[in-house]
């Protein structure tokens, strides 16, 4: 089922999100809707909170960057309470978008490589090192589940200028082609 996916202004997307347990309602059914709307609105990742659910879910596929990097070919995770315990490497700037900020792309300096902590999708505990665009997809979307979006890691200036469009966002003016669910 495609869930409408929230845009800027939205308030669940600057609250820290909560941890679930394996115990939560509809989980499986969840993640499997979270992949369908992550696809049809051409997303190679997506969090909770940009559903409307205040929890530490993340899913994504980075297959669509494996035309550069092969070993990308499915590569598709469930990360479920995510802990990023280090950042690590060189510094790496990639232009980024989000499916909660419609039209807009920055680019966006991150560290090369990360080592998490997560649970998939059948509970079971992972700790693992990524790099490259794996580093980058994930840092990302862990930045929702931490309140932030990608517009908080651009220059004051840059962010001055997005003015105008994060206003138009907020207010509803802008209508991709994926289901959004407007701001009150």
């Amino acid at each position: 089922m495609l869930l409408p996916i929230t845009v800027y202004g939205n308030p669940i997307l600057r609250k820290k999100a909560r941890e679930i347990g394996p115990d939560y309602d509809g989980l499986k059914e969840l993640i499997e809707n979270m992949y369908e709307t992550m696809y049809k609105a051409d997303g190679v990742g997506l969090a909770a909170p940009q559903i409307n659910k205040s929890i530490r879910l993340i899913v994504f596929d980075a297959s669509p960057f494996e035309e550069d990097e092969p070993e990308l070919k499915g590569f598709r995770k469930v990360l479920i309470n995510p802990e990023i315990i280090e950042f690590a490497g060189e510094e790496e700037t990639f232009n980024e978008g989000c499916l909660s900020l419609p039209g807009i792309r920055e680019d966006v300096i991150r560290p090369g490589k990360i080592k998490i902590r997560y649970h998939d999708e059948d509970f079971k505990e992972h700790i693992d090192e990524w790099e490259g665009v794996r580093a980058r997809i994930v840092q990302h979307e862990y930045d929702h589940l931490e309140g932030k979006l990608f517009v908080d890691k651009i220059s004051p200036i840059r962010r001055r200028l997005l003015t105008s469009k994060l206003t138009a966002i907020s207010k509803g003016k802008t209508q991709p082609e994926y289901r959004i669910i407007p701001n009150k």
